[in-house]
């Protein structure tokens, strides 16, 4: 049942009047006032109708875009590769114009407050399409009320499309706290989901190290609640496992000693780098959880005399593009990154079909180069 003026009105403790006030910005409303009234907005999830009840249902020429952090390589080339698709600067759309949309970029923070906000403001909007890029918290209240508003964003008509992001589970979907529907509410078909295999490429990755002769291998992880950094560190720890390698069994005292968490940027890869040598003075091999994580490893490693790779071995994760200009060139899993943006670009447009089952998952492809070697004997 949709929700109605009346409900915001209730649960702000105002008139509706008030809340038509609020919402137009056509008259003056005490700060407090308004304050209370858009909360209950966002509480409810209060979709404010357009302008003329006959165009309630349709959809604007907005695309949003949601990004952790659009000054990061990963979800720049994504970005910009979902816009090729969209935006008048392609010619796809040259003799079309009304086909083309407005890339809407949505910087989270990685925020999953910030998320769902977003998501509220670009169902006001009637976005024409949402691409949620990247990994998201492993939180099953987050996970409810994001699937909540991902379906209440498809019932409007906006198409919605995950870039780089599992689907959506089950739990999340139906049965998590937020997201639960009633037996007369269809929840509809998952949004399409493009993934990359992360497991498979950390795996493959730390195999590469455990045939160079690496024992002693320190890994520098993401964020510890995100999708992201789990699937990695499961893929890392996997190989590990099989090869009979200390750290690989999860939870046990040595795989936490070898593990590091921290944030997806330069200064977490430096300072884990040197926490890593504190803890195993030994190490032979770091692999951190992407290149840029990788890159402040590097300079941390350097600065205490260590060459790489002769006294201590270097991998990343994603091939961002200044790795290979790294010096030494980074080791690293490509992650088809523009590959995936412009893909979801057509997707959230409806110029592409798509996938079986409404899931694809891209390839991680090891790459070899001069920043990991056999440790020293």
């Amino acid at each position: 049942m949709s929700v109605t003026l009346a409900d915001v009105a209730a649960r702000a403790g105002v008139s509706a009047a008030t809340v038509s006030r609020v919402l137009n910005g056509n008259y003056p409303v005490a700060g407090s006032t308004r304050s209370r009234v858009l909360r209950a907005v966002d509480e409810l999830e209060y979709v404010v109708n357009g302008p003329a009840s006959a165009l309630a249902a349709a959809t604007s020429d907005l695309v949003g875009v949601l990004v952790n952090d659009i000054a990061d390589p990963f979800f720049g080339v994504m970005a910009s590769a979902i816009q090729s698709q969209i935006g008048p600067a392609g010619d796809h759309d040259a003799e079309t114009p009304h086909g083309q949309k407005m890339a809407i970029i949505c910087n989270t923070g990685g925020s999953p407050e910030r998320e769902l906000t977003y998501l509220t403001l670009l169902l006001r909007q009637r976005a024409a399409a949402v691409v949620l890029t990247g990994g998201t918290v492993e939180d099953p209240d987050h996970l409810g009320a994001l699937a909540t508003r991902l379906r209440r964003l498809e019932a409007g008509g906006t198409r919605v499309v995950l870039c780089g992001r599992q689907p959506l589970t089950a739990a999340a979907d139906g049965s998590a706290p937020g997201g639960a529907h009633g037996p007369e509410e269809d929840p509809g078909p998952a949004p399409v989901a493009l993934t990359f295999d992360n497991f498979g490429g950390a795996r493959r990755l730390t195999t590469h190290l455990l045939d160079l002769g690496h024992r002693r291998i320190g890994y520098l992880a993401g964020p510890a609640a995100r999708t992201t950094t789990r699937q990695r560190l499961d893929g890392h720890r996997a190989a590990l496992a099989a090869a009979g390698a200390a750290g690989g069994e999860a939870g046990t005292p040595e795989a936490e000693r070898l593990t590091v968490h921290g944030g997806y940027d330069r200064a977490s890869g430096y300072d884990g780098a040197l926490e890593l040598l504190r803890r195993e003075p030994g190490l032979t091999a770091v692999v951190a959880a992407n290149d840029t994580v990788a890159l402040g490893a590097c300079a941390a490693l350097r600065e205490r005399g260590l060459r790489i790779p002769e006294d201590i071995s270097v991998a990343g994760f994603d091939d961002l593009p200044f790795a290979i200009d790294a010096a030494p060139a980074l080791t690293t899993v490509r992650i088809p990154l523009h590959e995936a943006g412009a893909r979801a670009g057509r997707l959230a447009l409806g110029r592409e079909e798509a996938p079986a089952g409404r899931t694809a998952t891209l390839p991680a492809d090891l790459m070899v180069r001069a920043s990991t070697a056999p440790p020293r004997p």
